[in-house]
């Protein structure tokens, strides 16, 4: 039997979500988006902005930037998507992008996936320090 050779069926984890990167997938993401026009934060701005749209069942209008990760919802009609990204996250890089990604030089994009995969572990880290603090808790107030 021959080694599997091309691409692999099933995508590293630092490769998802490199789709995104390109505006017109972050855009699709906005189908039940619930501002659309007359509003400033419709979903092309948002696409725009970096933010890929994540609702749950009880938060319909929460936005994620590709890059950061960083969350917002709470959206109102008149909310500046890119206003909003700067304001709770201003370091995020993909705010410091003078260019469309599609024109980046391949250096400035494996830098920019670098931010991002700097990111995600960074959240996934504190996500799983959050279990265990609440872990703890539980296993203190049944120790007493």
């Amino acid at each position: 039997m021959a080694a599997a050779t091309g691409v692999p069926k099933v995508l590293p984890s630092e490769l998802k979500g490199l789709e995104y990167f390109f505006k017109e997938h972050r855009l699709a993401t906005f189908t039940q988006w619930p501002f659309d026009s007359g509003c400033s934060c419709t979903p092309d701005r948002m696409a725009e902005a970096g933010f890929i749209h994540c609702p749950s069942e009880n938060a319909p209008d929460v936005a994620q930037c590709i890059i950061c990760f960083k969350e917002l919802e709470g959206w109102e009609p008149d909310d500046d998507p890119r206003e909003e990204h700067q304001k709770h996250s201003p370091n995020c890089a993909f705010l410091a992008l003078q260019k469309d990604i599609s024109e980046l030089s391949l250096q400035e994009f494996m830098r920019l996936n670098k931010e991002r995969i700097k990111n995600l572990v960074k959240k996934q880290v504190n996500k799983k320090i959050d279990e265990l603090e609440k872990y703890a808790q539980h296993i203190k107030v049944f120790s007493r």
